[in-house]
């Protein structure tokens, strides 16, 4: 009996920027649910899931086992980008459950692997300027954006492909392809945030001039990126 894949939905969302026939390289893998769930939908031909711990390592061993893809997945114990060699011919790298810093780090730590990528799927779970700027510091370019809502928490998910693209610091903090579209999900979320800023400031004492002025400028950033 074949496993159905108990993906969530941000996973899904994120299976929606894989490109068609690729060799997915999934670092942190999460079970391999993200794997596995493209190989059982035919639209990859194979891929590598790595975890950096031996416990998640073996989840994702079993579930790959259970859903008779052994053949197509193959499932490594290895710290981000350690996990593939160029001889792996992986076009498409996948990043998703981990904080900005983190994956700006990892991508760091293995960018000599990344000339030959076609394309990068991040999704950070804070910290998306820190991602943000890594990409335009490293000739990415941000070809797509999406904030998807889970669980009452929002998400970002982050598409990238080799290319110039300079990013400003506002940029950074609100993404390039976001600022285009101003998505609903992106809204919401901003406007979730500009409410949490707004009744900090009026908690801050007028006496306390400094805190309240940085609050307003990030008040007035929002608003300026939702307009």
């Amino acid at each position: 009996m074949i496993m159905e894949t108990n993906i969530s939905q941000r996973l899904l969302d994120v299976a929606d920027f894989i490109p068609g026939g690729a060799k997915l390289l999934d670092v942190g893998s999460d079970h391999a649910y993200l794997p596995i769930y493209l190989l059982q939908e035919g639209l990859i031909n194979s891929a590598i899931a790595s975890e950096v711990a031996q416990g998640p390592c073996r989840s994702a061993l079993a579930n790959v086992a259970a859903a008779g893809l052994n053949q197509q997945i193959e499932v490594r114990l290895a710290d981000g980008l350690d996990a593939f060699d160029p001889a792996d011919g992986v076009t498409t790298i996948a990043i998703c459950g981990m904080g900005g810093r983190l994956i700006a780090d990892i991508l760091t730590a293995g960018q000599e692997k990344l000339t030959d990528l076609d394309r990068l799927v991040l999704q950070p779970n804070n910290r998306e300027d820190d991602v943000r700027a890594w990409l335009s510091d490293h000739n990415f370019h941000i070809i797509a954006e999406k904030v998807m809502a889970e669980k009452e928490k929002f998400y970002e998910i982050i598409v990238a492909q080799p290319g110039q693209e300079g990013l400003s610091p506002f940029e950074q903090r609100f993404g390039p392809r976001h600022l285009e579209e101003r998505s609903a999900g992106f809204l919401a979320k901003w406007r979730r945030e500009l409410g949490k800023l707004e009744l900090a400031l009026n908690r801050i004492p007028e006496a306390n001039q400094g805190d309240r002025q940085a609050i307003k400028q990030r008040i007035e950033a929002i608003k300026e990126a939702i307009k």
